[in-house]
């Protein structure tokens, strides 16, 4: 039997609850220092605030807006050893509300990377398979870009970092691509289907490999002189899983295996408009029904409805809801993992 190389994965992604103070507060007890933090206030109307090492802290973007970067010396103040600092700016600690935060560990402020046409900066662990890479777009059909996974990515977020008017959140996902001259995208800002957007990735083939992956001349993924920023996950056995399943309509609904119980998973319908992303985690519920979600293309508070379970080696869904489980329709879906069904510890992942 082959075993996970990741006997702990919250040593590579951890979700941290905190309550904000509208002052300043350091946020311990991720387990590492982040490279990657992505914070919503679960109690108000605020935006998803996502902000990396690459970047560095108080440069934030929102996954529900089309926002140009921007900087706030109030916001994420430093990556430390065991989380992150904040200020008083709203989105990230009003005072009193709850607030989550997603946290993922790469390698630091990142290196050099030269293995595509466009030199890049890469910060990646090869490890778990994710990678932050930062890049100046050229516009150029066919430009390649280095990522450092060491495999193929199995997701990419990209963002125009300068770009506010045109530049939507495009999504490259496994689950939704459908060959090499036909790259169905999504957008992590809209409630839109997949749709074959061939200016992302490339005009007439993708390239997708272990080293790099290729561009079109989407002004969101490849803006002329824009600086650009890509989020990247590889697949990695037991600690992170990216696919797609058939709803069935039901509230005995679609099982879906991962392989390991999830910490964290993201779900969007797939094959048609009109509902949005989803995010459920371990954290806000310690156990089954899961309930609470947040949605990244809003800024709405948590909502809560019976939705799905975390079991020892996927999730079910519990409901008939249509941005979940509607009869017949596709969605894709991210999975990060709390617990491997086995490890090389020989501990088996227990249901919640």
């Amino acid at each position: 039997m082959a075993y996970t190389t990741i006997n702990k994965p919250s040593e590579y992604f951890n979700t941290k609850l905190y309550t904000g103070n509208g002052s300043t507060q350091s946020i311990t007890g991720v387990g590492f220092q982040p490279d990657m933090v992505w914070i919503k206030d679960r109690s108000l109307s605020e935006p998803n605030t996502l902000q990396d090492a690459v970047r560095g802290a108080g440069y934030r973007l929102y996954t529900n807006l089309t926002n140009a970067e921007s900087f706030s010396a109030i916001s994420l103040t430093s990556f430390d050893s065991d989380g992150f600092s904040i200020g008083a700016g709203g989105e990230v600690n009003t005072s009193s509300s709850n607030l989550v935060s997603w946290n993922w560990l790469a390698n630091g402020a990142g290196v050099s990377n030269t293995d595509g046409s466009i030199t890049s900066t890469v910060s990646a662990s090869t490890t778990s398979g994710f990678s932050i890479v930062s890049y100046t777009g050229n516009a150029t059909d066919g430009a390649t870009v280095g990522h450092g996974l060491g495999a193929s990515p199995a997701c990419i977020i990209f963002k125009n970092r300068i770009d506010s008017s045109s530049a939507k959140w495009a999504v490259y996902h496994k689950g939704a691509f459908v060959s090499q001259t036909n790259p169905n995208i999504l957008y992590l800002e809209a409630t839109e289907a997949e749709a074959d957007d061939t200016n992302v990735l490339g005009g007439s083939s993708v390239t997708l490999n272990s080293t790099v992956f290729s561009l079109g001349d989407y002004n969101g993924s490849n803006g002329s002189g824009d600086a650009m920023i890509a989020y990247c996950f590889a697949e990695k056995k037991g600690f992170s899983k990216f696919g797609s399943y058939t709803g069935n309509g039901n509230a005995d609904g679609t099982f879906v295996y991962t392989g390991f119980k999830p910490a964290w998973v993201m779900v969007k319908k797939s094959s048609a408009s009109g509902d949005n992303w989803s995010i459920l985690d371990n954290k806000r519920n310690t156990f089954n029904v899961m309930d609470k979600y947040l949605d990244p293309n809003s800024s709405n508070a948590e909502g809560t409805a019976d939705i799905w379970d975390f079991t020892s080696s996927g999730f079910k869904m519990r409901n008939t809801f249509s941005g979940y489980n509607a009869s017949s329709a596709t969605f894709i879906y991210m999975a990060f993992a709390e617990e491997p069904l086995v490890g090389t510890n020989n501990i088996p992942a227990t249901a919640r």
